[in-house]
């Protein structure tokens, strides 16, 4: 049987990339998905989208919002 420090031994003999991705795949088998909210998101994205395409809203350059945190 595998025990953590093993796993955390070699994990910690790899190179950065692969660091990175073994980082990646453990942060998202801790997400589980919750399709209400990704719903809630997706609508959200279309009606930002809706209200851009109809004029309602503009949008805002990258520099300009960077400006606040400035």
């Amino acid at each position: 049987m595998t025990t953590p420090s093993k796993v955390l031994k070699e994990a910690l003999a790899l190179r950065p990339a692969q660091k990175a991705e073994l980082i990646d795949r453990l942060l998202s088998s801790l997400d589980e998905p919750d399709k209400e909210i990704d719903e809630l998101w997706a609508r959200e994205a279309e009606g930002r989208i809706d209200a851009y395409e109809g004029g309602e809203i503009k949008a805002v350059s990258l520099e300009k919002v960077l400006e606040k945190y400035e």
